[in-house]
């Protein structure tokens, strides 16, 4: 698919999907004839995991390297990939770093939630008023 679809399948603008292929993120499976990035259903799918990463603070680095953990090269031998000692201890890193920040982001939601609780309570009452008068 061109990447105009893929925009519109990730909710990603067309510049951030160029941006990560600049940086190397995710690579266009194929041009067309005429040049137009075509991209795959894996090429979506790291795409959806990038943008998933994002509001988590992952840089750009860490991206690329969880990406590669993710999606190992494929061996010669045709035999899935098994990660080694290093990656899985740093597979377990990006975990936790992603679940300390999702608890972060939790209590921000909560504390803004409660903001817009009272904003709500605060026009309740003054609606009110201002019907009484």
């Amino acid at each position: 698919m061109r990447i105009g679809a893929v925009s519109a399948r990730t909710g990603l603008s067309l510049r951030t999907i160029r941006y990560y292929e600049e940086v190397g993120l995710v690579t266009p499976s194929a041009r067309s004839q005429g040049g137009f990035r075509l991209y795959t259903e894996p090429d979506v799918a790291r795409l959806n995991l990038i943008r998933r990463m994002k509001p988590l603070g992952f840089q750009l680095d860490e991206m690329r390297e969880l990406l590669g953990l993710l999606y190992p090269e494929p061996r010669a031998d045709d035999e899935p990939a098994v990660l080694e000692e290093h990656e899985l201890r740093r597979l377990r890193e990006f975990t936790e770093k992603a679940e300390r920040r999702c608890l972060e982001l939790r209590a921000t939601l909560d504390t803004a939630e409660e903001f817009a609780a009272l904003l709500r309570d605060r026009l309740a009452r003054h609606t009110e008023r201002a019907r009484k008068t």
